[in-house]
Protein backbone atom coordinates (compact mmCIF):
# COMPACT_ATOMS: atom_id res chain seq x y z
CA UNK A 1 0.00 0.00 0.00
CA UNK A 2 2.82 2.38 0.94
CA UNK A 3 4.57 1.57 -2.34
CA UNK A 4 1.39 2.34 -4.27
CA UNK A 5 0.94 5.67 -2.49
CA UNK A 6 4.58 6.53 -3.17
CA UNK A 7 4.11 5.87 -6.90
CA UNK A 8 0.94 7.98 -6.98
CA UNK A 9 2.71 10.79 -5.15
CA UNK A 10 5.61 10.73 -7.59
CA UNK A 11 3.20 10.77 -10.55
CA UNK A 12 1.29 13.72 -9.11
CA UNK A 13 4.51 15.57 -8.38
CA UNK A 14 5.70 14.92 -11.94
CA UNK A 15 2.41 16.23 -13.24
CA UNK A 16 2.71 19.38 -11.20
CA UNK A 17 6.25 19.95 -12.46
CA UNK A 18 5.14 19.32 -16.05
CA UNK A 19 2.19 21.67 -15.82
CA UNK A 20 4.32 24.37 -14.29
CA UNK A 21 6.53 24.56 -17.38
CA UNK A 22 5.97 27.80 -19.32
CA UNK A 23 3.66 27.50 -22.29
CA UNK A 24 4.92 29.04 -25.52
CA UNK A 25 3.09 32.32 -26.05
CA UNK A 26 0.98 32.95 -29.14
CA UNK A 27 2.30 35.48 -31.64
CA UNK A 28 1.41 39.07 -30.90
CA UNK A 29 -0.83 40.92 -33.40
CA UNK A 30 2.19 43.00 -34.50
CA UNK A 31 4.25 39.86 -35.15
CA UNK A 32 1.40 38.37 -37.17
CA UNK A 33 1.25 41.51 -39.30
CA UNK A 34 5.03 41.61 -39.80
CA UNK A 35 4.97 38.08 -41.19
CA UNK A 36 1.95 38.73 -43.39
CA UNK A 37 3.52 41.97 -44.69
CA UNK A 38 6.45 39.96 -46.11
CA UNK A 39 4.03 38.19 -48.44
CA UNK A 40 2.94 41.58 -49.80
CA UNK A 41 6.32 43.20 -50.49
CA UNK A 42 7.71 44.30 -47.14
CA UNK A 43 11.24 42.93 -47.59
CA UNK A 44 14.75 44.37 -48.07
CA UNK A 45 14.58 44.53 -51.86
CA UNK A 46 12.06 43.24 -54.37
CA UNK A 47 10.41 44.04 -57.69
CA UNK A 48 7.30 42.77 -59.43
CA UNK A 49 4.71 43.67 -62.06
CA UNK A 50 1.02 44.32 -61.45
CA UNK A 51 -1.70 44.11 -64.05
CA UNK A 52 -4.74 46.11 -62.97
CA UNK A 53 -8.07 45.28 -64.54
CA UNK A 54 -11.21 47.04 -63.38
CA UNK A 55 -14.90 47.03 -64.12
CA UNK A 56 -16.60 50.17 -62.82
CA UNK A 57 -20.19 51.00 -63.76
CA UNK A 58 -19.81 48.74 -66.78
CA UNK A 59 -16.62 50.44 -67.98
CA UNK A 60 -13.48 48.30 -68.33
CA UNK A 61 -9.94 49.63 -67.81
CA UNK A 62 -6.50 48.08 -67.74
CA UNK A 63 -3.05 49.21 -66.58
CA UNK A 64 0.30 47.47 -66.08
CA UNK A 65 2.87 48.75 -63.59
CA UNK A 66 6.35 47.73 -62.52
CA UNK A 67 7.02 48.04 -58.78
CA UNK A 68 10.37 48.34 -57.04
CA UNK A 69 10.23 48.19 -53.25
CA UNK A 70 12.60 48.19 -50.31
CA UNK A 71 11.24 47.94 -46.78
CA UNK A 72 8.41 50.49 -46.77
CA UNK A 73 9.42 52.61 -49.77
CA UNK A 74 8.28 51.86 -53.30
CA UNK A 75 8.38 53.17 -56.85
CA UNK A 76 5.67 52.23 -59.33
CA UNK A 77 6.17 52.92 -63.05
CA UNK A 78 3.37 52.60 -65.59
CA UNK A 79 4.30 50.28 -68.46
CA UNK A 80 1.04 50.23 -70.43
CA UNK A 81 -1.14 51.36 -72.11
CA UNK A 82 0.99 53.80 -74.17
CA UNK A 83 -0.95 56.87 -73.03
CA UNK A 84 0.22 56.41 -69.42
CA UNK A 85 3.63 54.81 -70.05
CA UNK A 86 6.43 56.50 -68.11
CA UNK A 87 4.26 57.91 -65.34
CA UNK A 88 5.46 57.10 -61.83
CA UNK A 89 4.18 56.94 -58.27
CA UNK A 90 6.79 57.28 -55.54
CA UNK A 91 6.01 56.41 -51.91
CA UNK A 92 8.45 57.26 -49.12
CA UNK A 93 7.42 56.84 -45.49
CA UNK A 94 3.68 57.31 -46.16
CA UNK A 95 4.28 60.31 -48.45
CA UNK A 96 3.46 59.88 -52.14
CA UNK A 97 4.21 61.84 -55.31
CA UNK A 98 3.02 61.59 -58.91
CA UNK A 99 5.65 62.09 -61.62
CA UNK A 100 4.77 62.48 -65.29
CA UNK A 101 7.03 62.99 -68.31
CA UNK A 102 7.03 66.69 -69.10
CA UNK A 103 6.15 67.82 -65.57
CA UNK A 104 8.87 69.99 -64.03
CA UNK A 105 7.86 69.23 -60.46
CA UNK A 106 6.45 66.10 -58.76
CA UNK A 107 2.86 66.40 -57.56
CA UNK A 108 2.16 65.42 -53.92
CA UNK A 109 -0.78 63.03 -53.72
CA UNK A 110 -2.38 60.82 -51.11
CA UNK A 111 -2.08 57.02 -50.89
CA UNK A 112 -5.86 57.14 -50.35
CA UNK A 113 -6.57 58.67 -53.75
CA UNK A 114 -8.12 56.45 -56.36
CA UNK A 115 -5.74 54.82 -58.82
CA UNK A 116 -8.18 52.91 -60.99
CA UNK A 117 -11.48 51.20 -60.24
CA UNK A 118 -11.62 50.28 -56.57
CA UNK A 119 -7.82 50.31 -56.17
CA UNK A 120 -6.20 53.13 -54.20
CA UNK A 121 -2.70 54.43 -54.84
CA UNK A 122 -1.51 52.73 -51.68
CA UNK A 123 -2.76 49.31 -52.80
CA UNK A 124 0.06 48.93 -55.30
CA UNK A 125 2.83 49.75 -52.80
CA UNK A 126 4.58 47.33 -50.47
CA UNK A 127 2.41 46.72 -47.41
CA UNK A 128 3.40 47.98 -43.97
CA UNK A 129 0.35 47.15 -41.88
CA UNK A 130 2.60 46.37 -38.89
CA UNK A 131 3.93 49.93 -38.89
CA UNK A 132 0.82 51.80 -40.05
CA UNK A 133 -1.83 50.28 -37.79
CA UNK A 134 -2.53 49.40 -34.18
CA UNK A 135 -3.74 45.80 -34.25
CA UNK A 136 -6.09 43.95 -31.92
CA UNK A 137 -6.68 40.21 -32.11
CA UNK A 138 -10.46 39.91 -32.14
CA UNK A 139 -10.92 36.16 -32.50
CA UNK A 140 -10.23 33.23 -34.75
CA UNK A 141 -12.36 32.66 -37.84
CA UNK A 142 -12.48 30.43 -40.89
CA UNK A 143 -12.15 31.66 -44.49
CA UNK A 144 -12.79 29.05 -47.19
CA UNK A 145 -12.03 26.28 -44.72
CA UNK A 146 -8.76 27.86 -43.52
CA UNK A 147 -8.35 28.81 -39.85
CA UNK A 148 -7.39 32.49 -39.52
CA UNK A 149 -6.53 35.16 -37.01
CA UNK A 150 -9.14 37.95 -37.24
CA UNK A 151 -7.44 41.29 -36.57
CA UNK A 152 -8.94 44.75 -36.16
CA UNK A 153 -6.53 47.38 -37.51
CA UNK A 154 -6.78 51.07 -36.62
CA UNK A 155 -4.67 53.65 -38.45
CA UNK A 156 -2.02 55.43 -36.39
CA UNK A 157 -1.48 58.12 -39.04
CA UNK A 158 -3.89 60.00 -41.30
CA UNK A 159 -1.52 59.54 -44.23
CA UNK A 160 -2.12 55.79 -44.48
CA UNK A 161 -4.39 54.34 -47.14
CA UNK A 162 -7.26 53.21 -44.90
CA UNK A 163 -8.65 54.34 -41.55
CA UNK A 164 -9.65 50.88 -40.33
CA UNK A 165 -9.32 47.33 -41.64
CA UNK A 166 -10.67 43.96 -40.59
CA UNK A 167 -7.95 41.54 -41.64
CA UNK A 168 -8.02 37.75 -41.79
CA UNK A 169 -4.55 36.16 -41.62
CA UNK A 170 -4.02 32.42 -42.16
CA UNK A 171 -2.69 30.82 -38.96
CA UNK A 172 -0.78 28.20 -40.91
CA UNK A 173 0.66 30.28 -43.76
CA UNK A 174 0.78 33.70 -42.01
CA UNK A 175 -0.58 35.53 -45.05
CA UNK A 176 -3.58 37.84 -45.34
CA UNK A 177 -6.45 36.07 -47.08
CA UNK A 178 -9.30 38.56 -46.69
CA UNK A 179 -9.79 42.22 -45.75
CA UNK A 180 -12.66 44.64 -45.22
CA UNK A 181 -11.97 48.38 -45.42
CA UNK A 182 -13.92 50.97 -43.41
CA UNK A 183 -14.45 54.74 -43.45
CA UNK A 184 -13.90 56.95 -40.39
CA UNK A 185 -17.63 56.70 -39.68
CA UNK A 186 -17.38 52.92 -39.52
CA UNK A 187 -19.00 52.04 -42.84
CA UNK A 188 -17.46 49.29 -44.98
CA UNK A 189 -16.79 50.59 -48.48
CA UNK A 190 -14.88 47.73 -50.09
CA UNK A 191 -13.49 44.27 -49.42
CA UNK A 192 -10.64 42.21 -50.82
CA UNK A 193 -9.49 38.63 -51.12
CA UNK A 194 -5.92 37.48 -51.73
CA UNK A 195 -4.29 34.55 -53.50
CA UNK A 196 -0.68 33.38 -53.12
CA UNK A 197 0.45 31.53 -56.21
CA UNK A 198 3.91 33.14 -56.11
CA UNK A 199 6.83 32.39 -53.78
CA UNK A 200 9.98 34.18 -52.56
CA UNK A 201 12.84 32.93 -50.34
CA UNK A 202 12.79 34.36 -46.80
CA UNK A 203 15.60 33.19 -44.51
CA UNK A 204 16.37 30.47 -47.07
CA UNK A 205 12.83 29.11 -46.88
CA UNK A 206 10.07 29.56 -49.48
CA UNK A 207 7.50 32.15 -48.45
CA UNK A 208 4.16 32.55 -50.25
CA UNK A 209 3.92 35.84 -52.13
CA UNK A 210 0.71 37.47 -53.32
CA UNK A 211 -0.37 36.57 -56.86
CA UNK A 212 -3.81 38.17 -56.97
CA UNK A 213 -5.83 40.76 -55.07
CA UNK A 214 -9.52 41.06 -55.92
CA UNK A 215 -11.22 44.23 -54.65
CA UNK A 216 -15.02 44.46 -54.59
CA UNK A 217 -17.11 47.59 -53.97
CA UNK A 218 -19.30 47.11 -50.89
CA UNK A 219 -22.27 48.93 -52.42
CA UNK A 220 -22.05 48.15 -56.15
CA UNK A 221 -20.95 44.51 -56.17
CA UNK A 222 -20.44 44.54 -59.94
CA UNK A 223 -17.58 47.04 -59.54
CA UNK A 224 -14.53 44.80 -59.22
CA UNK A 225 -10.81 45.48 -59.57
CA UNK A 226 -8.33 42.62 -60.03
CA UNK A 227 -4.61 43.06 -59.40
CA UNK A 228 -2.46 40.24 -60.79
CA UNK A 229 1.16 39.99 -59.62
CA UNK A 230 3.93 38.48 -61.75
CA UNK A 231 7.70 38.53 -62.44
CA UNK A 232 8.53 38.56 -58.72
CA UNK A 233 12.21 38.66 -57.85
CA UNK A 234 14.33 39.67 -54.91
CA UNK A 235 17.07 42.15 -55.83
CA UNK A 236 19.12 44.98 -54.41
CA UNK A 237 17.29 48.27 -54.81
CA UNK A 238 19.69 51.28 -54.68
CA UNK A 239 18.93 54.51 -52.81
CA UNK A 240 18.76 56.37 -56.12
CA UNK A 241 15.52 54.54 -56.97
CA UNK A 242 13.70 56.63 -54.35
CA UNK A 243 15.49 59.93 -55.04
CA UNK A 244 12.74 62.38 -55.99
CA UNK A 245 15.14 64.83 -57.61
CA UNK A 246 16.56 62.19 -59.94
CA UNK A 247 13.09 61.03 -60.99
CA UNK A 248 12.01 64.40 -62.37
CA UNK A 249 15.08 65.03 -64.52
Amino acid sequence: MKKFLTVVFVMLLSGIVFCSRPVLAEMTPKEILEKSDEARGSVKGIEWEIKLESIENGRKQSRTLKIKARDFNSLAEFISPPKVKGRKLLMIDRNMWFIKPGLRKPVPISPRQKLMGSASNGDIASTNYAGDYDATLVSEDTVKGELCYLLDLTAINKKVTYDRIKYWVSKKRLVGVKAEFFTVSGKIFKSATFEYGNSIPIEEKPKPFVSKMIITDAVIKENVTTMTYSKIRLKKIPDSTFNLNLLVR
